[in-house]
């Protein structure tokens, strides 16, 4: 019989209480047991044969959760050390999600109060009163990041609607099916957070058919994103200054297009609570509904003026070169009379179909407001009509506007019309003051090879003073 054998042997007899091979000299053949109780049973390190035991089950287990718990010195250290290594570090990785947890919200709570509480953010004491404690988030919905990532197709690019120095807008499609326009601020945009929270206070608050509707914004992490109401024909400047487009546009559509900007700027200036400044007009900040209605946007630098406030100072001077007003570019001045004069840029622009900073062979000195200048001195304004337009439209009518533009880009703010009036003149047939010589034109140097590229470029007011462009030594 062999070990195994007299192993089951002894388990199938119950009064068994031990076995072991008869020789194991030879292999372990043989089988010996024991019955009853053990005496005398003494072991020897250097011969002699195993005797195994059988002992209780509970006794067994117990003896074998004593033997693997014994563990020496050195092994109960190392055990104790990786322990507390494992702790330190699930701390650590709590700790660390804790605070940016909570850093996130304080951001976003921060950024919430400055919305709601106008009162923090103003520092005009009675712009401050005429606010009070008006609440924005009350009609302002505040969007979670994944909603719009999901909307725009995590920003693909096909989504892309366009770019500009403040970051990219994207086209989004909600859960509900409902179209909206991401205005995605970039990292190292110029407009920061403040620029972020005044477009948002400033637009949740203004109503008018011509101004863009904000639907929201999304303040998550590094994001500061606005969301607007999605208009499909873009912005005015991929019309006018796209020579296909711009023939889908007639002389009735260029007019209503004109007189919608007009009213948009007049209830930022007069019929709003609030008077606002918006110090950026131009033909890129108009975006165009399916019905092509004007609508204003980008309110990122736009101010607040008291009720009786007439002008202000800034030494940040922002904005868009060939739409700045003389005393806004030069002295930091700003006023109402600032948009109007950018008004005049962008109504010569929409009549003519070319960019105020467009180069004219016939006068290298000279922007698009000052080559009209020259032909309406000549009394040939008719010529720089689109020539799109064909014949089909009211020279008297373009005419008046081209004088209305000459108007409202008087060098002294003091000579340019306010918007009322502007409004006024292009609704009814009064009679339009004749324009003095516009101020701020664009002048350029050539060299002798007449290359363009090879120009030199300085901003000059009607006296010919140069205003020196600072460079770095």
């Amino acid at each position: 019989m062999g070990l195994e054998a007299c192993k089951a042997e002894c388990l199938r007899n119950c009064s068994c209480m031990a076995y072991s091979s008869a020789d194991e000299r030879k292999g372990g053949i043989g089988c010996v047991t024991w019955h009853g109780d053990l005496v005398d049973t003494r072991t020897y390190s250097n011969l002699g044969q195993d005797l195994y035991v059988r002992v209780n089950a509970t006794v067994l287990a117990q003896y074998a959760m004593k033997s693997n718990g014994s563990l020496g010195h050195k092994e109960k250290l190392a055990v104790s050390l990786a322990s507390g290594l494992v702790f330190f570090l699930l701390f650590c990785i709590v700790f660390w999600l804790a605070k940016r947890k909570r850093k996130g919200k304080r951001r976003q709570d921060k950024l919430s109060f400055s919305l709601t509480t106008a009162s923090t953010y103003l520092e005009d004491s009675h712009v401050r009163t005429n606010l009070g404690e008006s609440r924005i988030n009350s009609y302002l919905p505040i969007f979670e990041l994944r909603t719009i990532a999901a909307a725009t197709n995590n920003f693909s690019s096909n989504n892309k609607l366009g770019k500009g120095g403040f970051g990219s807008v994207y086209k989004g499609v909600l859960y509900n099916g409902k179209e909206i326009a991401v205005k995605r601020l970039a990292k190292n945009s110029g407009q920061g957070i403040e620029e972020f929270k005044n477009e948002v206070m400033l637009i949740a608050k203004l109503q008018h058919r011509n101004l863009v509707r904000i639907l929201g914004c999304c303040v998550q992490d590094e994001e500061k994103m606005l969301i607007y109401e999605y208009l499909p024909n873009k912005s005015l400047d991929s019309f006018i200054f796209n020579e296909a487009k711009r023939a889908f546009l007639d002389w009735p559509k260029r007019l209503e297009i004109i007189y919608g900007i007009a009213r948009g700027i007049l209830y930022l200036h007069h019929d709003s609570r609030l008077r606002i400044i918006h110090r950026d007009l131009k033909a890129s900040n108009v975006l165009l509904d399916s019905a092509m209605n004007p609508k204003i946007s980008d309110f990122g630098i736009a101010r607040i003026f008291g009720a009786e406030q007439i002008e202000a100072n800034t030494n940040r001077v922002v904005g868009t070169y060939g739409y700045m007003s003389p005393e806004y570019a030069m002295q930091g001045l700003f006023s109402v009379k600032s948009d109007v004069y950018s008004f005049g840029v962008l109504l010569l622009e929409i009549v003519s179909g070319r960019k105020n900073t467009r180069y004219y062979h016939d006068n290298p000195d000279s922007n698009l407001v000052g080559h009209v200048w020259d032909l309406w001195k000549e009394g040939r304004a008719s010529e720089i009509i689109d020539s799109t337009l064909g014949k089909s439209y009211p020279v008297d009518e373009v005419v008046r506007c081209i004088q209305i533009a000459l108007l409202c880009v008087q060098e002294h703010a003091t000579n340019r019309p306010t918007m009322s009036g502007v409004v006024s003149m292009l609704g009814n047939n009064a009679t339009v003051p004749s324009p003095r010589q516009p101020g701020f034109l664009v002048k350029r140097s050539y060299h002798t090879s007449g290359d363009p590229l090879a120009s030199t470029e300085g901003a000059y007011s009607v006296n010919d003073v140069t205003c020196t462009k600072i460079e770095a030594r």
